[in-house]
């Protein structure tokens, strides 16, 4: 399946049936009196998170999204019925925002969560709603509201736990095959991942998080070289970021602490919040530096890139330093966790005492 993360829609909510105007007619009934009924209301559009997909391809090739309108009003104090309602499933994390003004209306972040994207009208009144002592005779009716009608974009930010940067064939891919469930496509050539690949990493029973690889950056991204910035959305939901650094590469002449630097660099000037999230080096491809180097080697590294956070040694082909690696992230993830859920609840009528002076 086409993985696509941004999409345009039109939806537009059914308009609201019309009110009658009406009289019973009954026989030896000579002034029967009103009976005209309301119209029904017009369906609504909403949308649900369903997890069960992971791209917007859907919408990219089916844009318009118009719900039925409302039933009119008819005699015999018959109401119209309401138009039928539509739902949009799409994937947990999509952005819905106005297409016009840029505006986040909606942000689907929980499984099975749904929202009103468009809210159908409602229904004219028939003529009965107008009969009075004074007016037993009442020919007014009104027609029904018009349904919302909204242009919006669709953005999809995966939710993820950890998510992997680093430069072409670092071994991201790799690695997330080695820990994970994924099976993303591995070649020996730049840009071999094309699209955001997630996989769930077991560390234990009932103990798990989930890892994100998103395709390579290089130097220039942000002028649109190799795929550009597109991608570094699907990071900013996440809570720890793996730089993952080929050590040997193939090119003798590339040196991996200017590479590092680069990747750094590109991920300042994509979005400062991103870049201050927590972020760990994985040196990775140690199994093609002969042993009694390693050492020297990756020393030289740290300092020269003057990295002072930690410092992960592995071989994801080897699956050499691995299970250290996701050990400390579940650890560092769960603690995380835990922080986001323990919130002191104060009560109001306690607030101004307890407040600090």
């Amino acid at each position: 399946m086409k993985f696509v993360d941004e999409a345009f829609i039109d939806v537009a909510a059914g308009d609201g049936g019309n009110g009658c105007v009406s009289f019973r007619h009954e026989k030896y009934k000579e002034f029967g009196g009103p009976n005209g009924g309301d119209g029904g209301r017009g369906g609504h559009v909403f949308a649900v998170a369903d997890p069960s997909l992971n791209t917007l391809v859907d919408y990219r090739y089916s844009r318009r999204h118009e719900a039925k309108r409302g039933e009119h009003g008819m005699g015999s104090d018959m109401f119209g019925a309401a138009g039928d309602d539509i739902t949009l499933k799409m994937p947990v994390g999509t952005i819905i925002s106005d297409a016009d003004t840029g505006e986040v209306l909606f942000e689907l972040l929980q499984p099975g969560e749904t929202i009103t994207i468009a809210k159908g009208g409602d229904g004219g009144f028939g003529n009965m709603r107008f009969k009075s002592a004074i007016n037993r005779a009442p020919r007014q009716k009104t027609p029904g509201w018009p349904g919302e009608r909204r242009n919006l974009k669709l953005e999809l930010k995966v939710l993820a736990d950890v998510g992997l940067l680093g430069m072409p064939n670092a071994g991201k891919s790799t690695f997330i095959a080695a820990v994970s469930n994924a099976r993303p496509k591995i070649a020996d050539y730049p840009f071999t991942t094309l699209h955001p690949n997630l996989g769930v990493v077991r560390v234990g029973p009932e103990q798990s998080f989930v890892i994100a690889d998103i395709p390579g950056l290089i130097e220039g991204a942000s002028e649109g070289a190799g795929l550009g910035h597109q991608f570094l959305r699907h990071l900013q939901r996440t809570r720890l970021l793996l730089h993952v650094v080929d050590v040997a590469p193939f090119d003798e002449g590339v040196d991996p602490v200017a590479q590092a630097t680069a990747i750094v660099g590109e991920l300042r000037k994509y979005d400062a919040e991103l870049y201050e999230k927590p972020r760990w080096l994985v040196l990775n491809k140690l199994d093609m530096v002969p042993a009694d180097e390693r050492a020297a080697r990756v020393k030289d590294f740290v300092k020269r890139f003057r990295w002072k956070g930690p410092v992960f040694e592995i071989s994801a082909l080897t699956r050499e330093g691995c299970e250290p690696l996701i050990q400390a992230i579940y650890q560092h993830v769960r603690a995380q966790q835990q922080a986001e859920q323990v919130q002191e609840v104060v009560d109001p009528r306690f607030a101004n005492d307890a407040a600090p002076e």
